[in-house]
């Protein structure tokens, strides 16, 4: 079973290429301890997903580290691989956004598999309950981890989060919000210049799914939807995984199960957040949850 990992993010909120940046005491990555609880839980594969451009660097870190534990693909995130009869404007300069990542893998993976953000720590539980979930999966049912909005704030700034309407279990209707943050001890969101409270026990996707290789037709079908939509801003707006899901469920097409969690997030989406995610890492050291050097 394989697990894909989103790393051909900006990094813009961030400052710099933060997949790479070290946050463990022998310099691992929050990609490593991701790609360590994916062997616990009984993963053979990991596809990471990148900028062409930045192959030699992964290579020669996480790559270098990793082989041999775990067999490793890559797959490039291109802005100009499209669908046919669609091209790239020549002044768009953003990637396309996750669900064109996702896609970026339709050649390589042909096993059902976990797809997720490489700066996000999910721990140890999500990953055994992921592949448990994905030896259960068929072709018109997926699933994805649901976390509470509260516990996946960053106290440094927005965040972007799919917010769920839940219903039986399965996921009814899914919006991916862009900018979402605490102001004045609420939570809200970013509509049009206004914040607008959010309900903060609102479930939320942190863009970690379990999908089988069906999900790529669905992507190509909702991809052509997106790009010929004249509403559709094609120099700035991206084509985002969340967008696949209620475009499947709204057409009847697949069903996606909720595994829900009350598991704080922890991730470095601001280089201000990345003291506190060392704090909590290093506490889980202490309680042997993981080796101190994790490849040793």
């Amino acid at each position: 079973m394989t697990a894909v990992i989103l790393a051909a993010g900006l990094g813009s909120r961030y400052g710099g290429l933060k997949q790479i940046d070290p946050v463990g005491n022998y310099g691992e990555f929050i990609i490593d301890y991701s790609v360590y609880d994916c062997i616990r839980a009984g993963f053979d594969k990991v596809v990471f997903i990148i900028k062409e451009e930045n192959l030699e660097v992964f290579e020669e870190t996480i790559g270098s580290r990793i082989k041999g534990d775990i067999k490793i693909e890559y797959a490039f995130q291109n802005m100009n691989d499209l669908p046919d009869g669609f091209s790239c404007p020549s002044d768009r300069v953003k990637p396309w956004g996750t669900a064109h990542a996702l896609r970026a893998c339709r050649n390589i993976v042909d096993d059902n598999f976990v797809i997720f953000n490489a700066d996000d720590f999910y721990g140890k539980e999500t990953f055994d309950a992921m592949y448990n979930s994905l030896k259960q999966v068929n072709s018109e049912n997926f699933t994805m981890p649901g976390f509470i909005l509260k516990n996946t704030l960053s106290e440094n700034g927005h965040v972007a989060r799919g917010i769920c309407e839940s219903e039986n279990g399965y996921i009814k209707h899914i919006r991916e919000i862009k900018k979402i943050m605490r102001v004045d001890g609420e939570s809200k969101y970013e509509d049009n210049g206004e914040w607008k409270a959010l309900d903060e026990n609102s479930l939320v996707s942190m863009n970690f799914w379990g999908f089988t290789p069906d999900v790529f037709q669905y992507v190509e079908e909702c991809f052509v939807d997106f790009l010929s939509d004249p509403k559709t801003d094609i120099l700035t707006d991206e084509f985002y995984i969340p967008t696949v899901i209620e475009y499947g469920i709204t057409n009847g097409k697949f069903a996606c199960n909720i595994l829900k969690t009350n598991a704080k997030w922890m991730g470095v989406t601001y280089r201000s957040d990345k003291p506190a995610f060392q704090e909590y890492l290093n506490g889980m050291v202490n309680e042997g949850l993981y080796p101190e050097n994790l490849w040793a």
